[in-house]
């Protein structure tokens, strides 16, 4: 009786997505064209007009520009869903999708988050902002039938072309929501605070790798290791420099470990610093959980609100991991959490469809009916909405680090440290779901339990006493270290967690059936810091061995609510692998090249004056 189930389970899956790509091609005409740019380079783009656009009723575009491939390819050939979610394809628009430059079936050569030229001087300055205007100039010149206003959206990498893209200028660009896009690789996605993400290391063909041709199948070859444990795999093949026996002919692997620091190369390809007057009305999207690009969306909100105080500029954030409000999954779980139903569908028809309704097919005007800042309170599991991002009442709260292991929010009266030895030989797992570890990125480690590290003898655990009402975290985070080694160089992991009481409830749709929720550690939000850069991203420098130094660092922001009941949770640990390359903990100029004997064991120690500066909301 199972079997039978499980079939027709997938039969009926099957058919709905027959029925889909049905309505797809009953109600669109596929078009190919190659559009060329500035520069005499040839992208190849696929625009799927409504059958029932004409002179008297012209539809806006929707379009994304990606570098995963726009297949499938071929006139006759129709895709499953058009656009962002199945309300925005009834809606009715005319979809375009492109190849970027130097992918698939595109001209030209591929470079990983383009520089952006500011100040461009000749035809051949090309990059993705005037890439986009080209495009977009073909399409309302050309794309029959359209009403000259164009929407731009993408999630993870086409998420950065859409941030890119509202660089362009282009006076068509009525609307354009990055989702999860990259701000910055050296800050978000590849790196955290210039710390490498080992985790990403079998994603390096996708990104490294240049095609000879135009092509709609894959050039490249990913890695295929015999093992399904990517901790031990990754352990087993040692220092960093060991990878040059896979990807020595890799380009972006190359470009990763010849540039440790922040320097030019990273520098350049930078979006936050371009952005100045905003044309476009822009709508930021992000998952709480993203374990990818967590960064990028709320850090280019701030900058534009900065910038450009007087655009049309929003931000909403899940309780999603990465890109996952793209499909709704009836019961919204990220990990073992359960956050509510239909939470994506929500998002779609009352979030998404609405802002791009608004500007492509309404007036237009700054009234859209969305307030500035849709924000998922992932404690009190509900929307909440705000003016501004971070709230205007939120207020400046430090919890210190106690020498007894207490997070208290009254500074210590007397000095006190505690210490801990961290072997990079035996690094502390970032997850104890060894089934996450050999993908193309992690996702489920950003609200897992984290009792498993915490009970580690190189992992500190800080924590607050029972709580007597609810306390509400809402808005950024800053960590301030007082740390001392006896090496000359370490990172350090700060992770918030939400420690549920010891008689909460499982939940009915937990994955896991051997987890509990009783005495739960959630964690909330987490980052690291390697100390050599507490000074400066571009200029490193080394510990002094057993002196008391400050390390600074902002973790990522957070809506949560700790209920009355629960209690707040500070861990510090100094490795966090594979997700995280681990620190030799010896100071060397590069850490991508240091050799085995480099990496030792060293004495951590953090003292009682450090604390978390968290946002409160009342």
């Amino acid at each position: 009786m199972k079997k039978i189930t499980i079939l027709l389970i997938l039969l009926c899956g099957c058919t709905a997505v027959f029925a889909q790509a049905d309505y797809v091609k009953d109600n669109f005409t596929k078009k190919e064209v190659y559009i060329t740019m500035r520069d005499g380079k040839k992208l190849f783009t696929a625009i799927y007009t409504p059958k029932g656009a004409s002179a008297k009723n012209k539809y806006p575009i929707m379009m994304q520009r990606t570098c995963y491939s726009v297949a499938p390819y071929g006139e006759d050939k129709y895709p499953a869903r058009l656009g962002p979610s199945e309300f925005i394809m009834k809606e009715g628009y005319i979809f375009v999708y492109q190849d970027v430059r130097g992918r698939w079936k595109s001209e030209g050569t591929w470079t990983n988050m383009t520089p952006v030229i500011d100040n461009k001087k000749s035809k051949n300055d090309v990059d993705e902002g005037s890439d986009t205007y080209d495009t977009i100039d073909w399409l309302i010149k050309n794309a029959a039938f359209n009403n000259g206003k164009v929407g731009q959206y993408g999630i993870s990498y086409p998420g950065f072309y859409t941030a890119a893209g509202i660089l362009s200028n282009h006076p068509a660009l009525k609307a354009s929501s990055p989702q999860a896009p990259i701000s910055d690789f050296f800050f978000d996605d590849f790196h955290h605070n210039g710390a490498f993400l080992e985790g990403y290391f079998f994603t390096f063909p996708v990104f490294g790798v240049q095609k000879t041709d135009t092509t709609s199948k894959a050039w490249y070859t990913m890695l295929k290791p015999n093992s399904k444990d990517g901790y031990q795999y990754l352990l087993d093949l040692g220092p960093l420099k060991n990878a040059g026996q896979y990807y020595h002919d890799n380009f972006f692997w190359q470009e990763t470990i010849n540039h440790p620091s922040y320097d030019e190369f990273w520098q350049k390809r930078g979006l936050l610093k371009h952005y100045g007057k905003v044309k476009p009305a822009v709508m930021l999207v992000g998952g709480w959980f993203d374990a990818e690009d967590l960064t990028g969306p709320l850090a280019i909100y701030k900058t534009i609100n900065k910038t450009d105080p007087n655009a049309y500029n929003t931000i909403v954030m899940g309780p999603f991991g990465h890109g996952r409000w793209s499909r709704e999954t009836g019961h919204t779980m990220h990990s073992n959490i359960y956050f509510g139903d239909s939470i994506a569908t929500f998002y779609q028809k009352s979030i998404e469809a609405k802002f791009f309704y608004h500007f492509l097919k309404g007036n237009g005007d700054k009234n859209s009916g969305l307030p500035n800042a849709y924000m998922f309170n992932t404690g009190k599991k509900e929307w909440a909405t705000f003016d501004k991002w971070p709230a205007a009442n939120a207020t400046h709260q430090k919890m210190y680090l106690g020498a007894d292991g207490k997070l208290s929010v009254s500074a210590p009266t007397a000095a006190g440290s505690v210490s801990y030895v961290s072997d990079p030989l035996k690094p502390v797992p970032y997850t104890e779901d060894n089934t996450t570890t050999m993908g193309f990125t992690p996702h489920n480690y950003m609200s897992e339990d984290q009792r498993f590290a915490g009970r580690r003898p190189d992992v500190l655990v800080y924590q607050s006493e029972v709580l007597n009402d609810d306390v509400t975290l809402g808005g950024e985070i800053m960590a301030h270290l007082k740390i001392a080694t006896t090496g000359t160089d370490a990172d350090f992991v700060v992770k918030l967690i939400d420690v549920y009481p010891a008689d909460e409830p499982n939940n009915p749709y937990m994955p896991n059936k051997n987890i509990i929720l009783s005495n739960y550690w959630q964690m909330v939000r987490s980052e690291v810091m390697p100390a050599r850069f507490r000074n400066s991203f571009e200029k490193p420098e080394a510990l002094v061995a057993n002196q008391k130094t400050d390390v600074n660092f902002r973790l990522q922001d957070v809506l949560h609510t700790f209920k009355k009941g629960h209690r707040i949770m500070i861990q510090v640990q100094s490795t966090w692998f594979p997700i995280i390359a681990r620190n030799p903990q010896k100071f060397v100029d590069n850490p991508y090249k240091a050799d085995e004997s480099d990496y030792i064991k060293a004495t951590e120690t953090i003292f009682n004056d450090s604390f978390i500066d968290v946002q409160v909301l009342k």
